[in-house]
């Protein structure tokens, strides 16, 4: 399996894999692919973290980490939202996903970021070192259960002195 950074070419591609990924999920609103384009056309979009898992020429998973902030009434810290992961449903329970977190964190940390946010299974992201973001006083800006809201520092100290509320850009909301 080999690991890249998304092209163009593969814009269609990724459009289907996400519509098939989340056609089943029941915690979805199904239009994760839309999102994906949005954030592809936002100024949250970082190429180099637009990631696909290609099998024998065929893209069968994709990763997307974008740009957000955590703001206090004193000071705003930089991070990533990772949204979505996917994988083609005949390819899950693979280790597909597993790679594509793992290797998004290395490609994010080589960037300079030092902490990513997500809203996601409670008993799958721990596993990658996802805590609950109510550990660091950070927030989410909708209601969701906190089991949901983790984050995970990239970086020795990565979350130290960091809270407040998350800022997510204007595309997650278009």
């Amino acid at each position: 399996m080999k690991l890249r950074q998304e092209n163009e070419k593969d814009h269609k591609s990724v459009f289907q894999l996400i519509e098939k990924a989340f056609e089943h999920e029941k915690y979805s609103d199904h239009k994760e692919q839309f999102l994906v384009e949005r954030l592809r056309k936002s100024d949250a979009f970082i190429r180099e973290l637009s990631i696909v898992a290609e099998l024998e020429n065929k893209i069968v998973g994709h990763i997307l980490l974008t740009k957000l902030e955590i703001k206090n009434d004193l000071e705003s810290f930089q991070s990533l939202a990772l949204a979505p992961v996917s994988v083609l449903p005949e390819f899950q329970g693979k280790g597909i996903g597993s790679k594509l977190i793992m290797h998004s964190h290395k490609v994010a940390k080589d960037l300079g970021y030092k902490s990513i946010i997500l809203l996601g299974h409670q008993d799958y992201y721990p596993r990658f070192g996802y805590e609950l973001c109510e550990k660091y006083n950070i927030e989410m800006p909708f209601d969701v259960p906190a089991e949901n809201c983790m984050v995970v520092s990239l970086v020795e100290n990565g979350l130290v002195g960091v809270s407040g509320k998350v800022v997510y850009p204007p595309a997650f909301f278009e």
